[in-house]
């Protein structure tokens, strides 16, 4: 179907050429699935056979390679984000939903991404992921819906019409329809009209003057619902799934990341003790978690160990009560000085060198303030001053002999800690993805406002071409990591291992963002340089999510170990 341009205004046409919505979309990108998923499946083999020594995958050939094996992380990433995308067109067709504005995202996330599968796929500025890496090339791709799509899906007609429709479209918080149920649609619009009204006119202030989100946001939060969303009735909470936290998540990080990450903090520490807790633990804390009546904080990371969390060296000594001593130090750990209690990892084991020493404690501590933030004995702060992410703030932690119970050690049995966080990390790596999305809406939003308000050369920036093809790119690629997101939320639901495609989802979702936010300074131009102006903040949010919860080279190793078994 051929669509001229209804979109434009101040006197200037925004299209150039028409919009071609190509014939048979549907049966042209489902066609590209399999020869896709067959690519990624020929590559993964051809990478094990690579890196394997007598017939086992080895660690030191992996690394040696590393190029390579995290090349084959972003390819399937693609793989996984088109078949996901696929399947989001054909619930909406099935639903009458699949509008002209969702066949623009599609047809455009096909055309693109194919393309970049064939010549190149950014994992970073200057790092590109090309099939050569992995010894094949795109020969099994050159068949003809593939050929169509590369050809004629991306078109500049394409992303003048998904712009002029996003334009009429403005007052959404997202474009295009997200496929989720109606109760999950619910949500969005009670925390979306939250996030307008009381996050998003106040973010900028706290982030400018570095000041803690309010004490009356998070009893709100907590009144609403966010910090037990995915705990159990029974214990306090709503019951709800997974999907329910992303969408949480996301509309409130749209707002500000640091109050879309305030559950995040209650999401690990419940999903930690629901998992390797104690019926007696699960009692106790679970219902305060879920209140707000308790705030925990994650104090896991240590100078010098990074994402080496076997490398630990803080240590719990039992005294003779039974309770334990910790001493050692601690970084970046968010939102400490508010919080009453720490999912604290140490080593319980010392003769140990690696995570099978390791416990996870409930570490119980008294809130501080800004005259004395850490009160409890046997515990030091101090502030590490960031670039964002700011509402919650960030410190590096001193333990001397910090008394903790023996009650406290979660599950009870000493060297289950690492095993304990390794069951968090789908939720929270989904979660991070969620955070993602959010921030990179944030950016589309405010990108095309400034785009729309800002004249030069007798019209608005929007209506030029390079501008307009900035804000599609942005809103093409925040559904597919969105779909990506819902995916591995839905398989979370599930209780179907989705590791894999949450990794996938945070990966891509961080990379979107940080894009998004890019995008939409270059767009404001030098006023996107001014401290004043909110994408300058945004800017700062989304460099943290490459970073946070496994950096993006941490968590292609770790899809590509998965890939290869």
């Amino acid at each position: 179907m051929i669509q001229g341009s209804d979109g434009a205004r101040d006197g200037q046409d925004l299209t150039m050429t028409d919009t071609v919505i190509l014939p048979d979309l549907l049966a042209l990108t489902g066609a590209a699935v399999a020869p896709v998923n067959a690519l990624v499946d020929s590559a993964t083999a051809n990478l094990r056979d690579s890196v394997s020594v007598d017939g086992r995958v080895s660690g030191d050939a992996l690394e040696a390679n590393q190029a390579a094996a995290h090349a084959l992380s972003w390819l399937a990433t693609y793989g996984q984000s088109l078949t996901q995308m696929q399947a989001w067109a054909e619930r909406l067709t099935a639903e009458s939903k699949f509008g002209e504005m969702e066949q623009l995202i599609h047809q455009i996330a096909f055309g693109e991404y194919l393309a970049q599968i064939k010549g190149g796929i950014p994992m970073s500025q200057g790092e590109i992921a090309r099939l050569a890496d992995l010894g094949t090339d795109a020969s099994s791709l050159e068949i003809e819906a593939i050929s169509t799509l590369v050809a004629q899906g991306n078109s500049q007609g394409a992303r003048n019409r998904l712009v002029a429709l996003m334009r009429d479209n403005a007052g959404h918080a997202t474009f295009g329809a997200s496929g989720l149920d109606e109760e999950l649609e619910m949500i969005r619009e009670q925390f979306r009209r939250y996030a307008d009204e009381r996050v998003a006119p106040n973010a900028h202030e706290w982030h400018l003057k570095d000041d803690f989100i309010p004490m009356e946001i998070i009893e709100e939060l907590a009144e609403m619902g966010v910090f037990g969303l995915t705990i159990p009735e029974n214990l306090g909470g709503l019951g709800l799934g997974k999907a329910s936290m992303v969408v949480v998540s996301e509309e409130l990080s749209r707002g500000y990341i640091g109050v879309g990450s305030l559950g995040t903090r209650s999401e690990i520490a419940a999903e930690l003790i629901l998992a390797g807790g104690t019926d007696e633990q699960k009692e106790q804390w679970l219902p305060k978690l879920a209140s707000g009546e308790i705030l925990p904080t994650a104090v896991f990371t240590e100078p010098n160990t990074g994402s080496d969390l076997g490398s630990l060296r803080t240590r719990a000594v039992k005294n003779a009560e039974g309770d334990y001593e910790v001493t050692g130090n601690k970084t970046w750990i968010t939102h400490a000085a508010r919080t009453h209690v720490m999912t604290l990892l140490a080593r319980t084991d010392p003769d140990s060198t690696d995570h099978r020493g390791l416990s996870m404690f409930l570490a119980e501590k008294t809130p501080g303030d800004d005259a004395n933030p850490f009160p409890t004995e046997g515990m030091t702060g101090g502030e590490i001053e960031v670039l964002g992410y700011r509402g919650m703030k960030e410190y590096e932690l001193g333990f001397d002999k910090f008394k903790v119970k023996g009650a406290n050690l979660l599950g009870g049995v000493e060297g289950q800690g690492f095993k304990q966080l390794m069951k968090t990390f789908e939720a929270a790596r989904i979660q991070t993805a969620a955070r993602a999305i959010g921030v990179a809406q944030n950016a589309l939003e405010v990108g095309m406002q400034y785009a729309e308000d800002r004249k030069q050369f007798g019209k608005s920036l929007i209506n030029f071409p390079r501008v307009a093809n900035k804000l599609a790119m942005m809103a093409v690629e925040i559904m597919v990591a969105r779909q990506l997101t819902y995916f591995s939320a839905w398989e979370k639901d599930h209780d179907q291992r989705c590791d894999l495609e949450a990794g996938m989802a945070k990966l891509l979702g961080a990379r979107v963002a940080w894009a998004a936010a890019d995008n939409a300074l270059q767009i404001h131009g030098g006023n996107g340089f001014a401290l004043e102006y909110q994408i300058s903040r945004i800017l700062c949010d989304a460099r943290i999510l490459n970073i946070f919860e496994g950096a993006a080279e941490i968590q292609a190793q770790v899809i590509a170990r998965r890939l290869l078994g």
